[in-house]
């Protein structure tokens, strides 16, 4: 009984009963994986087409950003992911980039548009991208590593400087570079794992590490001290502890100098779809609840966390006040994001 009162008290601090049941509004159809294909948004009962008029990278950012699908690569047009059916949603889509949702984005409204199937919209995000920062203090920082063939090796740092760590923070969504480092500065190195990159060269507009100028993957004359490293910019609020990755973990959030841990009352998978894609891991997979990555320490941040699951951060979410709770670190709540799954499924399609 006390669980269903607080679940209700949820949907009320919500301002809509129906966010309980939240199913995403949004969808990618006949491509290679979940974070690829033809975009359609579900509408009064129908799943409904984007006209691809003015549709660019902007668009196509949101989306991947509303799904939790990290970047977007392209924006694909005139049905590339095949043609739709049914009604069509809108027409001259104007996202900025930095919108939450599609339906954030100005339009023509009201289902305007001069479309037929031949111009379906569609999108490619960069879910999968193959590269991770292990041993840093955030996954805004430490040693490159990419994924290939199944198995995760480091970046040789040599030549290694400032515009090939910017692409790394770029295509991770972690900002700029702040420091790029050639040896073992952040941790301890990659732990005898392969090396797959040498003599990497970008020029710093590239969109991903694998389309700078290098060596041939596993082609090198690397020395284990010679890890790339890099430090971004970006410090998120929010991390995860004590999971087997930097996508799963207890949640902790960064408030008035102190981590402090997430009461689990009522936390569900709208909740950890927030926290999932604010860290730019992918999907939430699970919200595990009781403290099942461990117990914190300190103060607790806040209880009733009430996300629709469409926020960009957690602190945006509805709650019960500054600090208030009756929980203790036995409630701490945590998340398993989908990044590296999606990864693999991706690895696996290619």
């Amino acid at each position: 009984m006390a669980l269903l009162i607080k679940m209700i008290l949820k949907c009320i601090l919500l301002s809509n009963v129906l966010s309980c049941l939240v199913k995403p509004n949004i969808r990618l159809v006949n491509g290679s994986d979940l974070c690829s294909g033809r975009v359609e948004v579900y509408q009064t009962g129908h799943w409904r087409t984007v006209c691809d008029d003015v549709w660019d990278l902007n668009d196509a950012a949101v989306v991947c950003r509303q799904l939790g699908c990290g970047r977007a690569d392209s924006a694909p047009e005139r049905a590339y992911f095949g043609q739709g059916s049914g009604p069509i949603w809108q027409d001259d889509v104007g996202c900025s980039g930095t919108e939450c949702s599609i339906t954030q984005c100005p339009h023509t409204g009201g289902g305007t548009h001069n479309c037929n199937h031949g111009n379906d919209a569609g999108v490619i995000c960069s879910a999968g991208e193959e590269i991770r920062l292990v041993d840093g203090t955030s996954r805004c920082s430490g040693t490159v590593e990419i994924l290939y063939k199944g198995q995760w090796g480091r970046v040789c740092g040599q030549k290694w400087d400032v515009n090939d760590a910017n692409v790394v923070c770029g295509q991770m969504g972690c900002g700029r570079a702040v420091s790029a480092q050639g040896s073992a500065h952040i941790g301890q190195g990659s732990g005898g794992r392969p090396t797959w990159l040498d003599d990497v060269g970008c020029k710093g507009t590239e969109s991903s590490l694998t389309e700078c100028s290098h060596g041939g993957l596993k082609h090198h004359d690397c020395l284990q001290a010679q890890d790339a490293r890099v430090v971004c910019s970006v410090k998120p609020n929010i991390r995860l502890v004590n999971g087997s990755d930097l996508c799963s973990g207890r949640v902790e959030v960064y408030q008035t100098g102190h981590w402090r841990t997430v009461c689990d009352d009522v936390w569900d998978l709208n909740d950890a779809a927030v926290v999932c894609r604010q860290l730019g891991c992918g999907r939430a997979d699970s919200a595990p609840e009781r403290a099942y990555f461990g117990q914190g320490s300190g103060p607790i941040w806040q209880e009733d966390i009430g996300c629709s699951g469409t926020e960009c951060s957690i602190t945006q979410c509805p709650h019960t006040g500054e600090g208030t709770h009756n929980c203790n670190h036995g409630n701490d709540a945590g998340v398993i994001c989908s990044e590296l799954t999606v990864a693999q499924r991706i690895l696996t399609q290619a």
